[in-house]
């Protein structure tokens, strides 16, 4: 069989959608986003319970595509809150599903190994493709001044490797042979060093490192929030949603949408200019930190999320970091794409898909 033909299943679990795209190699062939009521939702005790409701909407699916399951080469599944891992594809075992069924940090994408694992059954490859935790920092830029606090990866791996994967191709270079920074900019903002296939370094795109972002407040001067902790106005659930959530654009404007910010700063108002002003720099100082990173040595700095489709927003990060290196604009994120693409690297024989051990936790 041409593998470059394969079909292929990409599932994408939201807390209320799933997102389903069918694939013969690289080309796209069927996508629907399923959206689920809160009354279809609220029977389920645990958000793992609803594997079985959800995989059946999936096999619809594929019924309603003339696609037989057993005719699909793969199911590959969003990555779950797992223990950190190097990037990769990685099969869905028993142990992946056991922990996943298991684990107390419930979240959506917790569901995808479940169901491509469903959906799959025993004569079909499963596969996850660089979840969020994936982790290939240095020990060295884990350090912090205080010794009971490590810096940790998360952040936006699947869009990033993808992305840093098609820089590298437009370079005409391998991706392992490349030096990028790599700026994801969405609701959360991570930016990470690639140095010959890893990510060595990256801001915690998710509680409260790197660039303030439309939802988030990124980093904070310490003392002024330990202020704000112990002052009694805040518990500790209100105080997480001022760095998650409520932070950045939202805290001062009002706002995350950056074309609505945008639409304000064209009109004049001085106020919005200057956060969102400010918001570019946040983000190219944390670019700039990266070449330091890399010892200067970059192919090209490469921008991508949702954000990147503004050209104003994308010129001020150009204005303050175009001496470090070419910019490369990638607009949007495909995370489907992204995930079929990982399939079909193993498919291929381009990688191994690995085998993911939680004992590889760094502590």
């Amino acid at each position: 069989m041409n593998k470059s033909k394969a079909y292929i299943l990409a599932i994408n679990p939201g807390s209320t959608s799933t997102k389903l795209a069918l694939f013969c190699g690289e080309e796209r062939i069927a996508q629907e986003n399923l959206s689920h009521s809160s009354q279809d939702l609220a029977q389920y005790r645990k958000l793992t319970d609803q594997t079985t409701f959800r995989s059946a909407l999936v096999f619809d699916f594929l019924a309603k595509n003339n696609i037989n399951p057993q005719d699909l080469s793969a199911v590959v599944g969003r990555g779950g809150l797992l223990t950190p891992m190097p990037s990769g594809t990685y099969k869905i075992d028993q142990t992946m599903l056991d922990y996943l069924r298991n684990n107390p940090l419930e979240h959506a994408s917790n569901l995808g190994a479940l169901l491509a694992s469903e959906v799959a059954g025993a004569g079909t490859l499963a596969f996850i493709v660089d979840p969020v935790v994936v982790d290939e920092m240095d020990d060295i830029a884990r350090i912090t001044g205080i010794p009971e606090i490590k810096r940790v990866s998360i952040f936006h791996a699947l869009n990033q490797k993808s992305i840093a994967r098609e820089a590298a191709k437009d370079l005409g270079k391998p991706y392992d042979e490349c030096h990028l920074i790599v700026a994801h900019l969405g609701g959360g903002i991570s930016v990470g060093a690639h140095q010959l296939g890893r990510v060595i370094d990256v801001n915690n795109a998710l509680n409260g490192d790197g660039p303030f972002t439309p939802e988030r407040a990124g980093s904070v001067p310490s003392w002024s929030l330990i202020e704000m902790a112990l002052s009694g106005r805040f518990t500790p659930e209100e105080l997480k949603q001022k760095l998650t959530g409520s932070g950045g654009l939202v805290a001062h404007l009002g706002c995350n949408d950056v074309r609505e910010v945008i639409r304000r700063v064209r009109s004049g108002d001085q106020d919005a200019r200057l956060i969102y002003h400010a918001m570019a720099y946040t983000v190219s100082k944390e670019i700039a930190s990266m070449a330091a990173v890399l010892k200067g040595v970059v192919d090209a700095v490469v921008i991508t999320g949702g954000i990147a489709y503004n050209d104003d927003f994308v010129a001020l990060i150009k204005e303050r970091t175009s001496f470090i290196a070419q910019l490369m604009v990638y607009p949007g994120e495909d995370e489907m794409s992204a995930l079929a693409k990982g399939a079909l690297r193993v498919l291929n024989g381009d990688e191994s898909a690995k085998t993911w051990q939680p004992l590889e936790v760094k502590k």
